[in-house]
């Protein structure tokens, strides 16, 4: 019985990590223009005030399967008037077989997002322009960062349950 554990740690321990893309695409989509047409009428400069939120989930689908959603949604306020809202859901459906939990949950956080959002980017870019406002791109993300500091306060929020 104990080579049989052994031959499998031996196994587990040689696989090699695997990481592929199986799918990107488009899970959900909305653009909104609440105002138009009289936003287009302004007879002020076009100078909105634009505000990004970020977020992202990922659920198991299968062994070693996994989608992640990558949201965004970016808001244009000209005034107090909002100009355009814009929603994306870019999705993914990634293979990653022999990652431990650490190495797994970075992969999903930041790894993946960081491929999804320029496909995120890119909808977001083509509604804007399609919805007739002047074209917007995205100035990029840094999901590694995000990905820490997601982490440090799961571990502070964590460790001040622990003292209560």
């Amino acid at each position: 019985m104990a080579e049989d554990s052994t031959n499998q740690q031996t196994s587990e321990q040689g696989q090699q990590a695997q990481f592929a893309i199986q799918k990107i695409y488009v899970k959900d989509l909305s653009f909104e223009t609440p105002n138009s047409p009289h936003i287009f009428n302004q007879e002020q400069e076009w100078k909105p005030e634009f505000n990004l939120q970020l977020s992202n989930k990922n659920q198991r689908i299968a062994e070693n399967v996994h989608e992640v959603v990558l949201s965004l949604t970016v808001t244009a306020k000209l005034g107090d008037q909002t100009a355009f809202l814009v929603e994306v859901h870019q999705a993914g459906i990634f293979m990653l077989n022999g990652y431990g939990e650490e190495s797994l949950g970075s992969l999903l956080g930041s790894y993946c997002p960081n491929i999804l959002f320029p496909f995120a980017r890119e909808v977001v870019a083509d509604l804007v322009t399609k919805g007739g406002f002047p074209p917007l791109l995205l100035a990029p993300v840094n999901f590694d960062a995000l990905y820490a500091q997601q982490q440090q306060q799961r571990q502070s929020a964590g460790a001040a349950e622990v003292r209560h």
